[in-house]
């Protein structure tokens, strides 16, 4: 039986995290290689239904990384991304997820050696708290499944 490993989507702003994410690459860190990164321009661009959509297709946590306060490229993108963060963890609250699978970090361009330390703590939280377990809505089953008959009546 082999040992858990859980899956963690990455949702990195282009200018700042997703450049230290390549700077890690190219240094040669090691970390561990469970998250799979997708490049947005801003961390404002970050939608908590994407959260849900990851988590929903596979993910066991899902880590956003912007440029710290005062440096977006974009003057204000990584404070709504910190607004829509804080109703995330609200929204986690009440469906009962853990908070720690959603991360939010503020990585600079040159923090190659904290995309690295970022991960591998999230990998390490995950590990500890397990795959996802995501119940369905009461009625979600019944509504995907064809009517019974199917035929057509007329």
């Amino acid at each position: 039986m082999s040992a858990y490993e859980p899956k963690i989507v990455g949702i990195f702003c282009n200018w700042c995290a997703y450049t230290a994410a390549d700077l890690a690459g190219i240094s040669r860190m090691k970390y561990a290689p469970n998250v799979r990164i997708i490049r947005v321009m801003c961390s404002g661009r970050f939608d908590p239904q994407m959260v849900f959509w990851a988590f929903k297709h596979g993910a066991d946590g899902v880590l956003i990384a912007g440029c710290h306060p005062g440096d977006c490229h974009y003057q204000e993108g990584n404070y709504k991304a910190l607004r829509r963060y804080k109703l995330l963890q609200k929204l986690l609250d009440q469906l009962g997820i853990e908070r720690e699978r959603v991360r939010l970090e503020w990585i600079s361009a040159s923090e190659g050696e904290k995309v690295k330390q970022v991960i591998d703590e999230m990998t390490e939280t995950l590990r500890r708290l397990g795959p996802l377990k995501i119940q369905e809505a009461p009625g979600e089953e019944a509504a995907a499944a064809p009517a019974a008959g199917g035929g057509h009546h007329g």
